[in-house]
């Protein structure tokens, strides 16, 4: 592997294809204006990409799964481990589909700085695949909560993912119940040693990881707080919903699970009735100043450096604010900063952000014979699988141990193998880096005994691995 850095840097035409966008491709021109290329991706963004609309949304996938379990629940019993089996595989099927679908729509998109956008949010609002339910799911979940508010109101976000069945499912929302509502009365009734009470994930994750931030000041009072209005909400099930004339899968608010009275949240005072209470509380967390600066400082620690510029933070935080929340105005004011355009390469690319740079600097528009999911796995980035709420590190000591480097000099091998002498490195260098290619990384290309090794150098030369 090479290991000297470029020393003239980053040029800006760089910076806006590799920083802000998903990298060059072979056949794409150079942008004469970054940032005005930038910004017009804002116009050529697609919701729907063809890739991502074949994909199963989260009704159909809650039917299916509804279906499914009562014809487990309807089976013999020595046919249930098998039928069980059967579903945790068609529930990773669909986990497996849906992400080389993302990967195909990421090698073609016309708007790589707004996708880069829709994967930054995904990994904000985190769900994790762990359940077979939340795997189906997750490719839904981004198509559905996070893709068509990239470009709008982060409040608008903020609702569609905590309503999503995938973020309901995976923080545990379906089996909170108010301790004193209706339906908790009810239940003890009838089982008077059962427990039924308050899940405080959903609550707790809001406050700390999508909003406010975990050093905002909330105390667990108000979390408890919060998760009691938050009692209601919850999806429709399969076996309901014909009778309630709602789709599986979608939000319904239940008001006998939900918990009464007035709630006290972060010193102020919510009356409200039913479901207008957690909105109301959601709202506010959305208008915040410490949401704003929690999300100015993830943006600038993914864009700008691993140690945010303060000043940049606060910028950011202040467009938020006075915008009421308007993330194109906020990514304007990213664009517009000095700091994104600093000519030193101080991002380490995720596992995620290397393979799609490479794939598509290698001219591949669609996937062919490989599968993404498996691939990812091994290069330690599985995707929708953080394993937490808290969603992938933003940092370089996250990729960059030696190990996580060889598993990408093995792949940057069989992708090279792949390309052959169809593709010239020397030439390619040029081409992906924009006028960064260094020296040392050009001179290591040039004297590479074959045209697959040296487009295998390439791919995990420090100019590169960074952006």
């Amino acid at each position: 592997m090479i290991d000297e850095t470029n020393p003239s840097g980053m040029t800006a035409a760089a910076i806006a294809v590799n920083r802000f966008g998903l990298g060059a491709r072979a056949d794409e021109a150079a942008p004469q204006q970054p940032k005005a290329w930038l910004l017009r991706q804002f116009d050529t963004y697609q919701r729907s990409p063809p890739a991502l609309a074949a994909q199963p949304g989260s009704v159909a996938l809650a039917t299916d799964l509804g279906t499914r379990r009562q014809q487990i629940r309807q089976s013999a019993a020595a046919d249930k481990v098998a039928a069980r089996k059967a579903l945790n595989q068609t529930m990773r099927g669909t986990y497996r589909a849906a992400v080389d679908a993302r990967v195909e729509n990421a090698l073609v998109t016309p708007a790589p700085f707004v996708e880069r956008l829709v994967y930054f949010w995904s990994n904000h609002f985190a769900v994790s695949v762990e359940n077979p339910a939340v795997a189906g799911l997750a490719g839904s979940f981004e198509t559905e909560a996070i893709r068509p508010h990239v470009l709008g109101r982060f409040e608008d976000m903020l609702l569609a993912v905590e309503q999503h069945p995938a973020m309901q499912i995976f923080l545990n929302q379906t089996n909170s119940i108010g301790p004193d509502s209706m339906a908790a009365r009810r239940a003890q009734a009838l089982h008077p040693g059962r427990k039924f009470g308050l899940n405080e994930n959903l609550g707790r994750e809001i406050m700390e990881l999508h909003t406010l931030g975990v050093r905002s000041g909330y105390t667990q009072a108000d979390v408890t707080e919060f998760s009691r209005a938050l009692t209601g909400w919850s999806i429709v099930r399969p076996a309901e919903a014909e009778r309630i004339g709602h789709a599986p899968g979608t939000f319904i608010f239940r008001a006998p699970l939900h918990e009464p009275g007035v709630r006290h949240v972060m010193g102020r005072t919510y009356g409200q009735a039913g479901e207008a209470q957690p909105l109301a509380i959601l709202r506010d967390f959305a208008a915040s100043p410490a949401t704003a600066h929690h999300l100015a400082e993830e943006l600038a620690r993914h864009f700008v450096a691993d140690t945010p510029p303060p000043a940049l933070v606060a910028r950011l935080a202040d467009t938020f604010l006075r915008s009421r929340g308007d993330l194109p105005a906020v990514y304007r004011t990213l664009v517009e900063a000095p700091e994104a355009w600093s000519p030193a390469a101080k991002k380490f690319k995720t596992p995620w952000e290397w393979t799609i740079s490479s794939l598509r600097g290698l001219g591949f528009a669609h996937l062919g014979q490989m599968h993404a999911a498996p691939l990812l796995r091994q290069l330690g980035q599985p995707v929708w699988q953080p394993g937490s709420p808290a969603g992938y590190d933003d940092i370089a000591a996250s990729w960059a141990a030696p190990d996580a480097l060889v598993r990408r000099v093995e792949f940057a091998r069989r992708l090279a193998a792949q390309v052959g002498d169809r593709r010239d490195p020397r030439s390619l260098g040029k081409t992906l880096l924009l006028g960064s290619l260094s020296p040392s990384t050009a001179a290591a290309v040039a004297h590479a005994d074959t045209a697959a090794t040296g487009l295998a150098l390439l791919l995990v030369s420090p100019d590169f691995l960074r952006r």
